[in-house]
């Protein structure tokens, strides 16, 4: 179940969030009696509720914006006690002084918004003793590790316990929480106006990560990155686990690099069967006992991970997914030789996406020359992969049948920028931009309207996703799903 934050200054918007979550399936909502601003009248917000709620009212030291006296804080609490609240939140250190009165159950929690304690269990033991229907403990991450830690002692509590780690380290600690055993998480009514930090908005919780269909048996995948929040995967993979009606969850999981060698070994902890990798990561994955196949050997980066009975290997989809598009896009997917043979191809960028890319078009034949803005960066993988580099303001005097885009550049929300001059741009060229958000970059919309053939990053970027699901879970991909879901989340082309 998802118990849905709301805190809102005035009785008429508090209630009117109310109703409109119990319209959208909420079972279970939080009023945050802390963020009223007038003189608060809790029966009025109590009267003919439409589904259950846990009264809260936080003091500003436990992250609320309670302003009156503590005495008047717990004259509350003891007032939604006898209107017959279904809960009400009670922190640790006042349990004694709130008693139990009807059928109102008892929330007892803690807050740590500096890091993760290390006596959990304690903790836990402390809070079950105050008479507690349920304990609530909430800290902050400080490494993935945390996550863990909060999570086992979850599934080792003998009383309900909903145990979170805040911020956006602490996120899969919120989606995983059914899965051990936690009673219910918590959520947001939208997902920009958050009341804790790395908390998701009801909608995305019940929509992309189909909380109340998540149980002990159900399934772990997801991405590894750092920064995370700008992931388009866990919408992606997660539309079509449902599609298959396959009982697993894709979570994001961010992990700083000196905590990734901590948060492979904990992948058996966490139940993980397989991973997405991005930056900072594909190519520093090799150093934590990861088995490349022979792909991912050439490229020396992995962008997929499988955990199998006692093995962690490491994949890279993004080689064939690039070639893939280019070769449809010429008309000859799977001809040998490849319709690349002997192109002349500019690759722009030398990161993990240029890496696979490269490796690919040297099994093809392609003449490939590489720019970026790093020339060292440039040098070293061009002589790794047989193709040639120039400097990176000599790029437009490269001729070329293909331009490939393997930077950043254009991508959401500098959508105003190219990496290639559009007077450059011929109609005879094949430009394929491995950005994705947006679908439409600059350099798509210059290429088109210079008559050239273009291949998008969506392409690319369902098409490895769709390689991984498969990997994953041993099925066939359903690519318009994948596809058409993140034409949805990355908006419509302008």
């Amino acid at each position: 179940m998802i118990c849905v934050s709301i805190g809102r200054s005035r009785h008429k918007h508090l209630l009117a969030e109310y109703q409109e979550l119990v319209k959208r399936g909420a079972k279970l909502v939080e009023l945050r009696i802390d963020y009223v601003a007038s003189r608060l009248n809790l029966q009025r917000l109590l009267k003919d509720r439409p589904c259950p709620v846990v009264i809260t009212c936080r003091r500003e030291e436990d992250g609320g914006k309670w302003q009156g006296t503590e005495e008047a804080r717990q004259m509350v609490l003891r007032e939604a006690i006898a209107l017959q609240s279904e809960y009400v939140d009670i922190e640790d250190d006042i349990a004694a002084k709130i008693p139990r009165y009807g059928k109102t159950k008892r929330i007892i929690s803690y807050h740590n918004f500096r890091h993760t304690p290390d006596d959990l269990i304690e903790i836990y033991d402390r809070l079950a003793a105050l008479d507690a229907d349920v304990v609530k403990i909430t800290t902050m991450a400080q490494n993935p590790h945390d996550n863990v830690r909060m999570l086992e002692m979850v599934k080792q509590a003998k009383l309900p316990t909903v145990g979170m780690c805040m911020g956006d380290i602490g996120t899969p600690s919120r989606i995983l929480l059914a899965k051990y055993g936690g009673p219910f998480t918590y959520a947001t009514f939208h997902h920009e106006r958050v009341l804790a930090p790395g908390q998701l908005s009801f909608d995305q919780m019940k929509d992309i990560y189909r909380y109340e269909s998540i149980n002990a048996d159900t399934e772990v995948f997801g991405v590894i990155a750092d920064p995370i929040a700008h992931s388009l995967s866990p919408h992606i993979h997660n539309a079509a686990l449902a599609e298959q009606g396959i009982n697993a969850v894709y979570v994001p999981f961010r992990v700083p690099a000196d905590s990734l060698g901590q948060f492979i070994e904990d992948v058996p902890k966490l139940g993980i069967k397989g991973l997405s990798v991005t930056i900072p990561h594909k190519e520093t994955v090799f150093k934590h006992g990861i088995k490349a196949t022979p792909a991912a050997k050439g490229i020396k980066a992995a962008n997929t991970l499988l955990f199998r009975d006692g093995e962690s290997i490491g994949c890279n989809t993004d080689c064939t997914a690039a070639m893939d598009s280019l070769e449809l896009a010429m008309g000859g997917l799977g001809q040998k030789p490849s319709p690349l043979q002997d192109k002349r191809v500019l690759l722009l960028g030398a990161g993990g996406a240029s890496r696979a890319i490269a490796f690919g078009l040297k099994q093809r034949g392609a003449r490939t020359v590489i720019a970026s803005r790093t020339r060292d960066r440039a040098d070293k993988l061009a002589a790794e992969f047989g193709a040639k580099s120039v400097e990176w303001q000599a790029r437009h005097t490269v001729p070329a049948d293909v331009v490939i885009n393997g930077t950043p550049i254009g991508m959401h929300p500098n959508v105003d920028e190219t990496p290639f001059n559009r007077s450059y741009l011929k109609p005879s060229m094949l430009v394929f931009d491995t950005v994705y958000n947006p679908e439409s970059t600059l350099l798509i919309k210059e290429a088109r309207s210079h008559g050239c053939h273009v291949v998008t990053g969506v392409e690319m970027f369902v098409r490895q996703a769709g390689l991984q699901f498969n990997l994953f879970t041993g099925q066939e991909p359903p690519l318009e799903t994948m596809r058409a879901t993140l034409k949805r989340v990355t908006g419509p082309v302008k």
